[in-house]
Formats: C-alpha cells, sequence, structure tokens
C-alpha cells in the first residue's frame, strides 16, 4: 500500500492490494485520470492521452485554443466551463452564476484517513488529499483518495468549501468522478420491493445517463446505492468489474454516463434532487464515502473485495470476527398476541437446543396492542407483560440464556403520548395533513431536542433492564421532508440533516451501550446500507423468510456484503409471506449462510422438532466461524436457473463448505455436476460426506454431482478439510 507524488510528470499513483491509480495534474491545472486498474509499474502514462471529439469544443476561461475540460477524464467534474457531461458539483454564488472551475493547489498524504466528521466512512487506510480552489469566487474542493493493502478498493470522497468572502450554495455536492476509457460495457444495480430486496438486474450502457437513485430519505429497497460497471460477457470468474458502494443512508444518486467520444464517466453521492445547502464564508460541506472496488476476475472476486473491506475496515472491530448471537425471535410466532406465559413457553421450547438468545419483537411497549398506538411510548405494558420487562427478563437468564427487545426509535404513532404531547416532533408540514405508512409517522430526526427525548427514553429502557441484544426497525419512508425547526430556505437540507441526525442517534444509543449487540432492520433490508453496517454488525436481510425467495435476496446482497452481516431465521411453515413449505432442513441450510437464528413458535415444537433444531445448530457451531469470515463463491444463481451453489473457504483454505439447493425435483432428473470453487488446486482435501480425500484441482475441475433429497425445495451440504 503507497501513494506516491512523481513530479516530473505531476503524477499520482496510489498503489493498494492489486490495484493501481493515477491521475496527473494538466497544463490547465486540473485533476485529469490516467489510470484505474491490476496493480501496475509507474510509468509516464500520459502518452496514452488522447483528443477526443474536435467539433464545437468549448475552450477553458480566458484561454482561448486551450484544450477543451470536455476532453479532459476528470478526477471532479465540474459545470459551466466548456464540460457539458454530468458534474460532480455545482454551485451556485451570491450573484446568481453556477460557474465552477476547481484547479489544482496542494496536496498531503496522510499515514490514515481522518473519519468524515458526523458520518460513517472506512476506517484507516494510507490517504491523499488534493487541494482543488476556484481562482474567482474562492470556491474549494478537497478530495480523498484511500487505498488499503488488504482489500481492492478505494475509497473517494469530497470536502466542499467557501474560501470566498460571499454566500455560495451548494446545488449538487456528490462524492466522485470516475471517467471509464470506454462505454462498451454493461451497468450492473440492485433493485427491489419490500420483501424481494436487492435483486440483480444487467443493463447495457448507452449513450446518455443510466442513473439508481432513492428520494425516500432512505438508501431504500426499491434501489440500492450500489452500481458495478461490467465489461461484457462478465461473469463470476471472468471479466471486469468495477463497483461502486455508497457509504450512505439517505436519499442519493448513482449515474453512469456514456460520452459521444466512447468514453463513460461514473459519480454520484448525495440526492441532488431537491437539495440546497448554503455555506457561509470559511464553511465546509462534507460528502459521505463512495467504496470503489475492482476486478479483473468477475463478480466473485469484485464481491469478495468488498467482503474483505467492510469486514476489516467498516464493521465494528468488536463484532466484525466474533461469534454472533444465536437467537429465537417471536414476531412471526406470536406477532402481537402474546403475555409473559406465552414467552415463557416459547424460551422453553427450545431450552437445550443451542439457542442462546431469546429477542422480544414488537408489541412490548405502551398500548400496542396493533399496529395502530403505542410508538414512541417507550414505557412497558405491565397489562400485557405482568412484572414488566425484568419478569421475562430474569426468566431467560434463568434458563441459560440472553435476553433481546426490539425497538423502532425514529417513529411515532398518532395514538400515543408522545405524539399527543409533541405533535411538532413528528415530520409534517404546517396546515397540511401527514401521509401515513403503516399507521405511523416519522420523527424529525433533524431536531436534536427529538433526538434527546430518544435518547432518553431507549436508554432508560436499556439501562433499567438486563438486555444484551437490541433489534432497531425502521417500518416507513419518509414524506413531506419538512421540520418544524428549520428556517424556509433550509428545506432542502433535509433529507441530508435526516442522515446526520439518524448517525448522531446511533452513536449516542449504540455507543453508549457498548456491551449490548444492536442489530438493524427497515421493515426488513430497506436500509441495508454500509453506513449502517458501521453501527449494526449484522442487518435483518428481508421480511421475506422463505427459504426459496431468500435464495435470491441472500445472492443479490451478497454482491456487496459478507455473509456475516445477513441477519438469516428459520421460520414456520406454511410460510407467512409466501404459503410455501419448504422442508424444515433446507430452511435451515439457507439460514445458516449467514448470523442465523429462528423465527417460530417454538411452544409447539414436538420432540422430533427439538431433536432436529438442536441437530441444525450444532452443524451450524461447527462451522460458523467459517460462514462469518471465510472467502465466498458463488457458483450457481438462483436468478438464471432451478439451482443455488455457493462455496464458502477459509482465508486459508484449510477447510470450506459446499452448499447446495435445487428449486425443483422430477422424474429422472438430469445430471447437476457442480464445480467446487476456491480451494487450493496443489492441496488434498477430505470430504466428509463422501468419504472421500480428493485434490482440490480435482473437486474444482471434475467436480462432483450433489445428492439432493427426493422432493421440492431440497438442499445438501458438503464439508471439506484440508489434510
Amino acid at each position: 500500500m503507497s501513494i506516491t507524488f512523481v513530479p516530473s510528470s505531476s503524477a499520482f499513483w496510489l498503489d493498494g492490494k492489486g490495484v493501481s491509480y493515477a491521475f496527473f495534474i494538466n497544463d490547465l491545472g486540473c485533476a485529469e485520470h490516467l489510470y484505474f486498474g491490476a496493480q501496475i509499474p509507474h510509468a509516464d502514462l500520459r502518452y496514452a492521452r488522447t483528443s477526443g471529439a474536435q467539433s464545437t469544443l468549448t475552450s477553458p476561461p480566458g484561454k482561448d485554443g486551450a484544450e477543451s475540460y470536455q476532453n479532459v477524464p476528470p478526477e471532479i467534474a465540474f459545470f459551466g466551463t466548456g464540460d457539458y457531461r454530468e458534474p460532480c458539483v455545482q454551485i451556485e454564488t451570491a450573484q446568481g452564476d453556477r460557474l465552477c472551475e476547481l484547479l489544482y493547489r496542494s496536496y498531503e498524504i496522510l499515514k490514515e484517513k481522518p473519519p468524515i466528521p458526523g458520518m460513517p466512512s472506512l476506517r484507516g487506510g494510507e490517504t491523499l488529499k488534493l487541494c482543488l480552489a476556484d481562482p474567482v469566487n474562492g470556491f474549494e474542493a478537497d478530495l480523498y483518495y484511500t487505498v488499503y493493502d488488504d482489500a481492492s478498493v478505494i475509497a473517494r470522497r469530497v470536502v466542499y468549501r467557501n474560501g470566498g468572502t460571499q454566500p455560495i450554495a451548494l446545488r449538487r455536492a456528490y462524492s466522485f468522478s470516475l471517467p471509464l476509457p470506454d462505454m462498451c460495457r454493461e451497468a450492473l444495480t440492485l433493485h427491489g420491493a419490500w420483501a424481494k430486496e436487492r435483486q440483480p438486474e444487467r443493463i447495457p450502457l448507452h449513450h446518455g445517463v443510466v442513473s439508481v437513485d432513492s428520494k425516500r430519505t432512505s438508501s431504500s429497497a426499491t434501489l440500492h446505492p450500489f452500481l458495478a460497471i461490467l465489461t461484457p460477457g462478465t461473469t463470476e470468474t471472468s471479466g471486469t468489474a468495477i463497483g461502486f458502494s455508497l457509504v450512505y443512508s439517505s436519499s442519493f444518486v448513482l449515474k453512469a454516463e456514456g460520452n459521444p467520444d466512447g468514453t463513460a464517466l461514473v459519480t454520484g453521492g448525495i440526492q441532488d434532487f431537491d437539495f440546497r445547502w448554503t455555506l457561509a464564508p470559511g464553511e465546509e460541506f462534507a460528502a459521505p464515502e463512495c467504496v470503489i472496488a475492482y476486478s479483473d476476475e468477475g463478480l466473485g472476486a469484485m464481491s469478495r473485495a468488498y467482503h474483505d473491506a467492510y469486514r476489516e475496515h467498516l464493521i465494528s472491530p468488536r463484532a466484525a470476527h466474533a461469534v454472533r448471537p444465536l437467537l429465537i425471535n417471536n414476531w412471526e410466532g406470536t406477532q402481537f398476541s402474546f403475555d409473559l406465559e406465552k414467552l415463557k413457553a416459547i424460551v422453553d421450547g427450545v431450552v437445550g437446543t443451542g439457542i442462546d438468545t431469546f429477542v422480544l419483537d414488537d408489541g412490548w411497549f405502551g398500548k400496542r396492542e396493533d399496529d395502530t398506538t403505542g410508538l414512541g411510548d417507550w414505557v412497558v405494558n405491565e397489562k400485557k407483560l405482568v412484572g414488566g420487562l425484568r419478569a421475562i427478563s430474569e426468566y431467560v437468564h434463568e434458563k441459560g440464556m440472553r435476553f433481546g427487545l426490539w425497538f423502532e426509535p425514529e417513529m411515532v404513532s398518532e395514538d400515543s403520548d408522545l405524539f399527543r404531547a409533541h405533535p411538532d416532533y413528528a415530520i409534517g408540514v404546517p396546515d397540511r395533513p401527514r401521509c401515513y405508512s403503516r399507521h405511523q409517522f416519522v420523527l424529525d430526526l433533524t431536531r436534536k431536542e427529538v433526538r434527546d427525548t430518544i435518547v432518553e427514553s431507549v436508554n432508560r429502557i436499556l439501562h433499567e433492564n438486563r438486555i444484551e441484544y437490541v433489534k432497531w426497525d425502521f417500518n416507513r419512508n419518509v414524506t413531506e421532508s419538512f421540520s418544524f425547526g428549520r428556517a424556509p430556505g433550509e428545506q432542502q437540507q433535509f433529507a441530508h440533516r435526516y442522515a446526520l441526525g439518524l448517525y448522531d442517534l446511533c452513536e449516542r444509543i449504540i455507543r453508549a451501550n457498548p456491551d449490548i449487540f444492536f442489530e438493524g432492520c427497515a421493515g426488513g433490508g430497506a436500509r441495508f446500507d454500509p453506513a449502517m453496517l458501521s453501527y449494526f454488525a449484522q442487518i435483518w436481510t428481508s421480511d421475506d423468510t422463505d427459504a426459496e425467495e431468500r435464495t435470491k435476496i441472500q445472492y443479490g446482497t451478497s454482491l456487496v456484503y459478507p455473509l456475516s452481516a445477513m441477519s438469516c431465521h428459520v421460520s414456520d411453515c406454511p410460510n407467512q409471506q409466501t404459503g410455501r413449505t419448504v422442508p424444515l432442513a433446507t430452511r435451515a441450510v439457507i439460514a445458516h449462510l449467514g448470523a442465523t437464528g429462528y423465527e417460530l413458535d417454538a411452544s409447539r415444537f414436538t420432540d422430533e422438532d427439538r431433536a432436529e433444531t438442536a441437530r441444525q445448530i450444532r452443524e451450524y457451531r461447527a462451522c460458523q466461524r467459517l460462514i462469518l469470515n471465510g472467502d465466498l463463491y458463488r457458483i450457481d444463481d438462483p436468478h438464471t436457473g432451478g439451482f443455488f451453489t455457493v462455496s464458502v473457504v477459509s482465508k486459508d483454505k484449510s477447510e470450506a463448505i459446499l452448499v447446495c439447493y435445487r428449486r425443483f425435483g422430477s422424474v429422472n432428473n438430469p445430471i447437476k455436476r457442480v464445480y467446487m470453487a476456491g480451494l487450493d488446486p496443489a492441496r488434498t482435501y477430505r470430504v466428509a460426506e463422501l468419504g472421500l480425500t480428493l485434490p482440490g484441482a480435482v473437486l474444482m475441475r471434475r467436480g462432483l454431482v450433489p445428492a439432493y433429497p427426493d422432493g421440492d425445495f431440497t438442499a445438501v451440504v458438503y464439508h471439506f478439510t484440508a489434510c
């Protein structure tokens, strides 16, 4: 890992694990991109510059006949001076002009990346700080580049500053620009909906802009803050993949633009629709970080680069590699219909199975008998829970288990004491009725007094009771985007200020309770993003717990996130979301590809159910560290065929598992051969289920034929140990 400046060519080189990134300061004073790809020796790459299109070009300001900015591959694209591509930044001065020309001023090489005040980002890594400024209005931009020696990623972000004497309004404040040498590529995005999160979609780049975005004040289930640019025909194991993953939890946009000269430009960050942020002289604005991954060995290597970066530099070090709680959650077993005796019966049902945590979900507080009341009133409903939380917590601990609790801190019900006392705490516009979603409103996290109220009420519950686990939910999107606490000219700051308020809330609750394990949730996986991972070591992947559907959801999620980030539960059948019945053994196999748990009414367990659950948990415990820390190799894509197959291999390649799932059985099934992935071809492996010892090269090139059980929705797991 190194960052180097070469004075003879005014070039900067950033070298990380298997990657190089290079740009130089050209004669215009502009930071011009040269290269991003597999690691190469340092050379003067200016020889490969091209003049681009020659018609109707505009010279830079005051430099008639000089090279047009339109032909410069920019490290940061700006607006109004002859470059007509998507700008990374747009400003508006006090006199109303929107021009910006960001030219080189200085640089600094930092041994470790500084954090972003008030926002999550990757930790550590040698960092280049490139300082640019507009020579007329004093507007400044500091570009940050960070490289890592243990992950093939570059972290990019920008800090914008008003270095002038008059106010400047930011109308767009993206995080990066990255030119690509050609547009003959594909874009891969992750779309979805509630219970259908992160479904991969590939489309060709074209002349013009391909864009994914959210206007929901959350990263959303609909379009994910991720974009990958691929060479045509890229597969899991071949082709070039460049990923862009935004470390942000509010409204966002990512864009890839195909240009007339055949090149492309990728940019993005905070959603600029309905955005305006005024900077007084001396004030600055920090954009969120974008983590850019490179692979010339297909999508699989790109994903593993993200998995390594997020495990090592984003997820809390206390939890990143730790064994996770293995829980039972009562929601699908009871929903709101429970009392103390019912909860005790569920706990009794799993005693001796290996489950170590009981999580009490929605319905324990206020007057919460359904989803129309009580949110915001974080006071125990002792009519429902006789003896309060202490009674169920003590019972759980007496059984040798830990106790967990559900909250939805950002929400309020209209029928609640909090709303009656402070209706202005809910997001809304004066004299306009509010939009309902799930019968509830969103609290205005842009206001400190609202956050103070949430922190006080939630922390009181956490401090007065013995609680080791919290599930933090977020079940609706923001609508009105207006704060009673902001002046009219500041209302277009709302979406970003909500994100800053959310991060402050997480810091004050999660960081204040370091002995509690926090899991994120957003109506399932609607806020499953890197920023949330910095607070929640695992996130509820989807409310859809059907094993068949989960193969697709977990497959798409794994394009960016490690298995350790995915919370996956074994639920009851027929499944509550799809009505499908899948064998219990298969449900466990799929749910065990992550941080696992169970979500059903264990009070109805038979002796056989309890024995089967105990067997499943023993098997999971035996390979839990491998699943949470190993390298993932996707083999069969459930979106394109009837099979879902993955292998997980330890970093030292001494052990591995192969998980094989078949959607439908049939008479006289065709042979389905699986080629193991990720093993050391020079080592020999014992395959426990086959009773064979075989070379890694044979297992990967000759493969094996899984022995699926009869019937539909069946799965088989093979374990490999190096001899």
